[in-house]
């Protein structure tokens, strides 16, 4: 028996020795998790690092993972003030709409409302992102973001539903309203919500539960502007079914404009790869490595709505890559696709098994 066959590797940073397989006698280089070059002191002070020389089965444990917790961090103050602005101004909506007997008030209202529950969501998501992992919850609470960026969709489409309705009926028996308070109300509403949405805009980029909540201000100024112009045509022409349609056409736009965003949260939810990663270049970059002959069992996903995760069976006959090398691919996986936590399985001779023939064979050479 080779040196470190079957004997469990000591520290608390290893992880199991696998005994030799039956009828083989190859090696195996496997359980890479990849760090950035800052951090190689935590993978050469361990004793099962794989390197030229190594003749026992490799388990250097590598960790390349970049944290984006300042989603949470950096919007907990607009998050709350967002939350507070259109509290107010929902009450303020609610009473004038009910004075002025317009629809288009009291959906905007309503439409705010599921817009404090859908920034109260967000901030939950973006609050679990900074809780720490646990032995239950090995990648802590991110997958909460998702779940909340999914909330919003949700609550964005009900809110259009509701007013598409509402509007349809309105149709039907057109009804007078106060264009002037209409108006005024409305122009409030476009300033507060378009402030809102200012908060998030630096964000909503990188983040998809922060997207969530831009969206969600975006379309209530939306609400708001179509509100005002079917308040002034009113005054002007007394139009009195221009206010149902205006806010049916608004529905529509924002259904549409928020497609994305219930799309990419349900793919989200099924680990499906997220939409910014090319996973055929990803594989595409893994084959052509040095030294690797194929690819196998390729996953990735997002473990939040901030960072995504990969791993791979990397089959190299040649043997282990080595230290500098695994560190290079983990620094291209992060710069070329934005992948930041990397987990290499790197084996001489692949897994010959139902499980690890069935899975993630897309786009294999």
């Amino acid at each position: 028996m080779g040196q470190g066959e079957g004997r469990a590797p000591e520290g608390p940073g290893a992880v199991p020795t696998p005994l030799a397989r039956p009828g083989g006698h190859k090696e195996i280089d496997q359980g890479h998790t990849l760090h950035p070059p800052a951090d190689r002191g935590h993978a050469d002070a361990n004793p099962h690092a794989c390197g030229p020389g190594v003749r026992h089965p490799c388990h250097g444990h590598f960790h390349h993972e970049h944290h984006h917790g300042a989603a949470g961090q950096d919007f907990s103050r607009a998050f709350a003030f967002g939350i507070a602005l259109n509290l107010g101004f929902v009450v303020l909506e609610v009473a004038s709409g009910w004075w002025a007997g317009s629809l288009a008030l009291l959906a905007d209202a309503a439409h705010n409302l599921s817009d404090v529950a859908g920034l109260a969501l967000a901030w939950a998501g973006a609050w679990a992102l900074r809780l720490k992992p646990d032995a239950r919850h090995t990648y802590g609470w991110q997958r909460a973001s998702i779940l909340a960026a999914f909330a919003n969709a949700v609550l964005l489409f009900a809110a259009m539903g509701w007013l598409a309705w509402e509007a349809v009926q309105r149709l039907a028996q057109p009804q007078a309203v106060q264009g002037w308070t209409v108006v005024g109300v409305a122009a409030a509403g476009i300033v507060v919500n378009s402030a809102t949405a200012l908060l998030f805009l630096r964000g909503q980029h990188g983040d998809l539960n922060v997207r969530g909540a831009f969206l969600h201000m975006a379309a209530d100024a939306l609400v708001s502007l179509g509100v005002v112009i079917a308040g002034a045509l009113y005054l002007w022409r007394g139009w009195s079914w221009l206010d149902p349609v205006m806010s049916l056409t608004v529905a529509v736009v924002i259904v549409l404009g928020s497609w994305g965003l219930l799309r990419e949260s349900t793919r989200l939810l099924f680990d499906g790869v997220p939409e910014r990663v090319d996973p055929l270049a990803v594989r595409a970059y893994l084959e052509q490595l040095p030294g690797v002959e194929r690819v196998d069992d390729l996953h990735i996903w997002a473990m939040g709505t901030t960072q995504i995760a990969l791993s791979a069976h990397l089959i190299a006959p040649g043997g282990p890559l080595g230290d500098a090398a695994l560190h290079r691919i983990a620094e291209e996986l992060q710069h070329r696709f934005g992948i930041q936590h990397a987990t290499l399985q790197v084996m001489r001779e692949p897994i010959t098994s139902l499980h690890a023939s069935s899975l993630s064979d897309f786009g294999r050479r």
